[in-house]
């Protein structure tokens, strides 16, 4: 099945093409580029390269968050406009467990973790059993300062991903943070997810699709303490 991932969710712009689990082509911009300018142009040069046309498109895969706010909107209603366009189906996957997607180890607990501001991380832990990612603790929002002591009682091995580098990290045998080329989203990740998904029934409506937010943005908060003082 003919896949585009994207994902939109970090700093990190990436997109790719699968094929049946083979990655065709990826395109990463890690360069603080605003995602609104970037993403259209990296698709376009995606398929001028391999000469593949959106057409043949079968899947499109997207990630859904948490993450930034503006960054989630701009993925998913490029996605949903390209799959309405072309009239194929549309799934949207979780971003910590895209980035759990990037460690297919067994039997080590992974911890991708998302910057949720003032302090706050999201964070979800995973573990990988002969090929299938299993789900160990759902996504929640958490203090950093507490993170280390939330992993701790697992007792067990322990890989950190995704936006860790403000984490201070204590003298833990079991604790240890994946290389930093490995820690980011990753579009092949995004469509081999989707691809699954897909193949158990989980595409959505088009235009109906909502970020994965958890909390509300700053924006939104603001708005509801100036009505709380009216």
């Amino acid at each position: 099945m003919l896949t585009l991932g994207i994902d939109t969710a970090t700093k990190v712009c990436t997109i790719a093409l699968i094929d049946k689990e083979k990655i065709l082509a990826a395109y990463e911009i890690n360069m603080g580029m605003t995602h609104s300018e970037g993403l259209v142009p990296q698709m376009d040069q995606l398929f001028q390269r391999t000469g593949i046309a959106k057409k043949d498109l079968e899947l499109i895969a997207v990630s859904r968050g948490p993450g930034s706010f503006t960054g989630l909107r701009i993925g998913l209603a490029t996605a949903e406009a390209m799959a309405y366009g072309l009239q194929i189906p549309m799934i949207a996957v979780s971003t910590l467990e895209v980035l759990a997607y990037n460690l297919p180890v067994d039997n080590i607990l992974l911890a991708p973790v998302l910057d949720a501001q003032k302090g706050n991380y999201y964070v979800a832990l995973y573990e990988w059993h002969k090929g299938e990612l299993q789900e160990v603790a759902p996504v929640t929002i958490m203090p950093g300062k507490e993170l280390y002591g939330f992993l701790e009682q697992y007792n067990k091995e322990t890989v950190l991903l995704g936006e860790c580098d403000k984490l201070i990290i204590p003298e833990n045998e079991n604790i240890s943070l994946a290389p930093l080329w490995n820690r980011l989203p990753r579009g092949s990740a995004v469509a081999l997810l989707g691809e699954k998904l897909h193949k158990a029934g989980g595409d959505m409506d088009y235009f109906g699709t909502e970020p994965f937010y958890i909390r509300k943005s700053e924006a939104e908060e603001l708005w509801d303490k100036k009505q709380q003082k009216k």
